[in-house]
């Protein structure tokens, strides 16, 4: 197949701008002044409010809720452990874990987001080392939508490409990937070079897709934090979109309403990189379907199209007790509360004189205008999935949860229920400055094709191009300021 040429999705996400989320029962914030709710935090405020964890190792991302109670923690170990097991093809003797595929991307929940961290792309740049390319998903849709508003699956590979298959099943073809150089400068005359990545889809096992499949990629992000952004209010979410248009300049996001299947309705979506899941139930159930292969209560049926009939006839984990599903519902429900309760660490050398000088800079440059600091946070969506230690927390996520458009050079061109094919979701920045601990890396933007910060906010296009010109024309001392300002976050 030709190269797809894919560009970013979430450049607003990586990128050096700042925000948080908002939800379901109004807050304080939803009735200020439109200027205020992009304000700095208190000199105090921790990311996670009484749930933020103080940690700055490899495990920084792997903590409890530093509020839970003693029942609670003993909820997250045990959804820890469930996330991190490894599930084997079915029929096994292990029936409690069978069930893999009969496509998948990885085994397990932390073979994507290892150390409940980031992914990062393969580096093709050693073309000796192995190329797993386990967190890095590719999206397929062709033009139309699905019964609920959202994306319609390509008929012969569905909406996700994955590459293995178990015993007896094709993987569903190979993904490689290349890179174009694009270089650039500042404009005090340093230059720079951008890698923009070029993925072929290739051997595909089921014939050839359609001739207008719309493909993108989608790196697994940290998933830290989940939880409060569920808690906060939609009123809020919402305030950011009345600000934005009652504010002079581009920055202009809007919400977007997907279906989620514990609501069983529409509802405000603000997970995923096109702001594409509503809440982390969802979110976590849905990647046990399209990542591993497991089914559950809600998503019970495989993912294998009528093309695929080697995928249509493998055996199932559907053990006796297990309701006809590959996964039992309490497992899942675990699984889900240990990703709400994931808590934000917290800053470092934040009162740091030139932390302090960049993040002047940061709002200076209206990056606080997608990237919001701070909310306080209401209740979550569903409550046994969740904890009440969440609710009532003045957190500084720095996002709006909001769609916008990134420009050209991040397009993806593929349309995600109210997202077209140049939008992303503002994602939150806290964490950033502890990925090269967690994860040996700092590959940012929606396929982690930025190498740093600086890298991702030159990303920046369409609303978010003023941003990323001040932040061209800065001096190299103020660049470097903003920048470790972010990595504080």
């Amino acid at each position: 197949m030709t190269p797809l040429h894919m560009y970013g999705s979430a450049l607003i996400a990586a990128l050096v701008l700042a925000g948080c989320t908002a939800q379901s029962a109004p807050s304080s914030t939803a009735s200020e002044a439109p200027s205020a709710l992009f304000d700095r935090p208190a000199a105090d405020a921790q990311p996670g409010g009484k749930t933020t964890v103080y940690s700055n190792g490899r495990n920084a991302f792997s903590l409890p809720a530093a509020n839970l109670n003693d029942a609670e923690r003993t909820r997250f170990v045990v959804g820890n452990s469930f996330f991190k097991r490894n599930w084997v093809q079915a029929p096994a003797s292990t029936t409690a874990r069978d069930g893999l595929g009969p496509h998948f991307l990885a085994r397990s929940c932390a073979g994507c987001h290892v150390q409940d961290g980031r992914a990062q792309p393969p580096d093709f740049h050693n073309p000796l080392a192995p190329q797993p390319f386990a967190g890095l998903l590719m999206r397929l849709s062709v033009p139309g939508t699905d019964a609920h508003g959202g994306p319609k699956h390509e008929p012969v590979y569905g909406d996700q490409f994955n590459t293995m298959g178990v015993n007896g099943v094709k993987g569903e073809g190979t993904l490689t990937l290349s890179y174009e150089t694009i270089p650039g400068q500042y404009a005090d005359g340093t230059a720079y070079a951008l890698e923009k990545p070029i993925y072929h889809l290739t051997d595909l096992g089921y014939g050839p897709m359609a001739a207008d499949v719309m493909v993108s990629p989608r790196i697994a992000p940290q998933v830290i934090g989940l939880g409060l952004l569920e808690a906060i209010a939609e009123s809020d979410i919402l305030a950011n979109a009345k600000a934005q248009a009652a504010t002079a300049g581009t920055i202009k996001g809007q919400p977007n309403y997907v279906w989620d299947a514990y609501g069983e309705r529409m509802m405000l979506g603000r997970f995923g990189w096109k702001a594409n899941v509503a809440s982390v139930a969802h979110q976590s159930s849905a990647a046990f379907l399209g990542d591993i292969g497991i089914t559950s209560k809600r998503f019970p049926h495989q993912t294998c199209t009528p093309a695929q009939k080697d995928c249509l006839e493998a055996p199932t984990g559907n053990a006796k007790g297990k309701n006809g599903v590959e996964i039992e519902d309490y497992v899942l429900d675990e699984v889900i509360f240990y990703q709400s309760t994931l808590a934000p660490a917290a800053r470092r050398n934040a009162q740091d004189e030139q932390v302090l000088r960049g993040e002047s800079l940061f709002h200076a440059a209206q990056c606080a205008q997608c990237h919001r600091p701070s909310y306080r946070t209401s209740e979550t969506l569903f409550p046994s999935l969740s904890s009440k230690a969440l609710s009532g927390q003045d957190i500084t996520p720095y996002t709006d949860l909001l769609l916008h458009d990134m420009g050209p050079a991040l397009a993806d061109g593929r349309p995600d229920f109210a997202a077209n094919g140049q939008q992303w979701r503002t994602p939150p920045l806290w964490g950033i400055g502890l990925l090269p601990a967690v994860n040996n890396h700092q590959r940012l933007l929606h396929d982690g094709r930025a190498r740093g910060v600086a890298e991702a906010i030159l990303w920046h296009g369409g609303e978010a191009e003023p941003a990323r010109e001040q932040f061209r024309h800065m001096p190299a001392p103020d660049r470097a300021a903003l920048v470790q300002f972010v990595e504080s976050l």
